[in-house]
Order: C-alpha cells, then structure tokens, then sequence
C-alpha cells in the first residue's frame, strides 16, 4: 500500500532533528546543554546513522514526525523512530539500548536518541509490511510509513495516550491524524477494519468518536474556509 507524498525537495533529517533540539525551549534552561547541542553535529551523526541501517542492509521503517513531514508541513520534531524486529536490533552495536519491553525501545546512536517500535508487536509489523513505501530524504533514499500506515500507529496510541493523562501528546496526535485525514481523504473503513484486530472493543469504540470529532472539526474548518 502507498500514498503520494508532497511535492517538495528531499528533507534533510539531520537539520529536522538539529533545528528542533537548538529550538527547544527546555535546552535553554541548561546552558551545558545548549553548549552540547551546538558543538556535536547533529546532521552529521544522522547522516551516519542512516548510512549503518544501508551497509548493514537493516530491514525497518521510519515512522513518526520524520516520517510525517513527507505528506504534511511544518512538523517540529527531534525523534528518530523507526520499526523493527529485535534480531535487527541487536545486529546495531553501535546503537546504546537505555531501555526496552515487548513493544518498545530507546536507544542512542552516540548523542542521537532513536526510539524503536519492535514488531513482536503485531500491529508494528502489519504496518511495517503492508503501509510502507519509500521516500527520498537528503541522507538516502529510506523505507517510510505511507500516509495509512501514520494514521494506524497514531489510532492505536490515543487510547493509551488518554490513559496516562498525556494531554500534550493527545493533542499533537490529534493534529497529526486531522492534518492527514484533512490532505489525503484516506479511505477510514479499512483502518478501522485492521484495529478491530489490536485494540479491545471499548478502545475502538472511543477511536471511532475520537475521528468523528476530528471530522466534525474539519468540516467547520472547510465551511468557514470555503
């Protein structure tokens, strides 16, 4: 499965990363920090990041705010995710490992975090096998989520998102998913269709009012706009 991604040059994911950490409000605070950021080079650790996923010939997917700027503008992001098996983890030495559990794992490519979502999870490999597609970035050409495969992932975390009380991240995942559906006009049955498979009954029935929010929120947009 594919989506078109917009027309525009090749991103430069390093300058993504490095651009949302030097702007990071929280950096300031800590002028070690900020001294940190500005001597390493963020791009040039991105560069070689991607260049040991190619010579290792790593099978995964990059996923998240990265993976969102190939179809919608303006995402500020400093996250590297990308999905995974395990036994593709642990051919990455080079990659610290600072925490892991079934689902998920943190890492860190010298001073780069990379977070990865590992495909014992059954969704993270549906959707690393059937929603990806490849896009141009500066640093290669990269295996990327398509716009469904997006919308799946962020989907499947609202609820758990709503748990925890994460009010920052629900409303960014929110903004993501109506900028995507706002763009694309993906088809929704068939997402809908694949969560009933990962998410518990009551989860899915708050995803679905969740989207129709979103929906209500887009048509007003578009009445006013138009």
């Amino acid at each position: 499965m594919s989506s078109v991604a917009g027309n525009h040059a090749p991103i430069h994911i390093g300058q993504v990363v490095q651009d949302a950490a030097v702007f990071d409000f929280k950096n300031w605070r800590d002028n070690s920090r900020a001294d940190t950021f500005a001597m390493e080079s963020i791009t040039r650790q991105c560069a070689e990041l991607f260049e040991l996923l190619h010579s290792r010939n790593v099978d995964y997917l990059l996923v998240g705010g990265i993976a969102l700027l190939q179809y919608v503008e303006g995402r500020n992001t400093k996250d590297i995710d990308l999905i995974v098996a395990v036994t593709e983890l642990n051919r990455l030495p080079e990659i610290e490992i600072k925490t892991r559990d079934d689902d998920f794992a943190q890492g860190q490519y010298k001073s780069l975090p990379v977070d990865f979502l590992l495909t014992r999870n059954p969704l993270f490999q549906k959707v690393k096998q059937q929603y990806a597609t490849t896009q141009p970035y500066l640093e290669n050409v990269i295996p990327c989520a398509t716009v469904e495969g997006l919308l799946l992932l962020k989907l499947y975390a609202l609820p758990a998102l709503y748990r925890m009380g994460n009010f920052p991240s629900v409303g960014l995942y929110e903004n993501d998913i109506a900028t995507l559906l706002q763009a694309y006009r993906p088809k929704l049955a068939p997402l809908f269709s694949e969560l009933t498979q990962h998410l518990s009954e009551s989860d899915l029935q708050s995803v679905r009012e969740i989207v129709a929010e979103i929906e209500e929120r887009l048509k007003r947009f578009e009445n006013r706009a138009g």
